[in-house]
């Protein structure tokens, strides 16, 4: 007598048929970052995600008080232009944005240390939070129509590779009549470390060489463009040519003396001890290749920091909160 495989022959007929049905469905195309943060945080008209090929991702703000771009990666101020105003925020034409680059411009983190790392040259200058992802965890729009981003620096094996210390770092940026950020760094293990830091910031001005600053006459300085040299200023700041001074244990509030943009820009803060002012001139930002032709005219660095001698002796358990803001009020 012979087998009767009949159903089986059905079953594996219909097995076949179905596994082709099944190849023949549209794929699930994963939902990129852009897409999952639009479906979690977007607010009509008001915060909104854009992604590149690369998949570098941008939030785009626009309140009634002002209107900012931030990337993920960095948690980085991009640009800020108050409403009816020119940008307070300065970003190079050239700015590379791209993952693990760092963007010239806007407001870069410098964290865990300022400078060069104090043991390790193989280790990026100003630390690696400019460069690594961030993940956005609160997009609130305030009742006064602020809106409140906050951003946690995301770990991994390449991060703890380079800082070991065990803590978090998160960084809220408040878009509205004025902008503000604040790093807060929380120690969360068994035994102290030393934290340097800055809110290494771009911003818009007329021309640098009629640029002064006030509010940090009597305060000592190291220049390091004499070879760190310490010095004490005296009176406004100007610029004739290259600078880069780091402000020892000053007192959170300076300003931006602008006679062609016919502004004054404030910076106050609190948690910071040290005030780092930068302009590259010409010869260092024609060597750079990500300013624009004369860029650097149009920009100077006012940076809200810890460095130097005024570096954080952070105990376990405790969070520093270094905060910054930045407005404008017309000549």
């Amino acid at each position: 007598m012979q087998p009767d495989f009949s159903g089986f022959a059905l079953v594996l007929c219909s097995e076949i048929f179905v596994n082709a049905e099944i190849a023949n469905l549209p794929r699930k195309i994963p939902m990129s970052q852009a897409a999952e943060l639009n479906r979690r945080f977007a607010i009509a008209d008001i915060l909104a995600f854009e992604q590149s090929p690369d998949g570098f991702v941008v939030a785009q703000v626009t309140t009634r008080h002002a209107s900012a771009r931030i990337a993920l990666q960095g948690a980085h101020v991009m640009s800020y232009q108050p409403a009816g105003q020119p940008p307070l925020i300065w970003l190079s034409k050239l700015a590379k944005l791209a993952p693990g680059k760092s963007i010239r411009g806007g407001v870069p983190v410098c964290w865990p240390w300022f400078g060069a790392h104090p043991s390790n040259a193989q280790f990026p200058g100003h630390g690696f939070a400019r460069t690594v992802p961030w993940q956005l965890i609160e997009a609130t729009l305030l009742p006064d129509h602020r809106l409140h981003l906050e951003f946690e620096l995301v770990q991994s094996d390449a991060t703890r590779a380079r800082w070991p210390q065990p803590s978090t770092l998160r960084n809220s940026v408040t878009v509205g009549p004025e902008l503000e950020v604040e790093l807060a760094t929380t120690n969360t293990g068994s035994v102290p470390f030393e934290l340097g830091q800055a809110l290494h910031t771009y911003f818009e001005i007329g021309d640098i060489r009629q640029t002064t600053i006030t509010g940090l006459d009597a305060c000592d300085y190291l220049d390091k463009v004499d070879g760190g040299t310490r010095k004490t200023q005296h009176g406004a700041v100007d610029f004739s040519g290259e600078t880069d001074r780091i402000y020892l244990a000053t007192h959170g509030h300076c300003e931006i003396h602008d006679p062609l943009l016919k502004r004054r820009i404030l910076v106050t803060s609190t948690g910071s001890h040290s005030t780092v002012v930068w302009s590259p001139w010409t010869e260092k930002a024609d060597k750079m290749g990500d300013f624009c032709p004369e860029g650097w005219t149009s920009m100077v660095c006012v940076e809200t920091a810890n460095a130097a001698e005024d570096v954080i002796q952070l105990a376990p358990g405790a969070t520093h909160r270094m905060t910054a803001q930045y407005r404008s009020i017309g000549l």
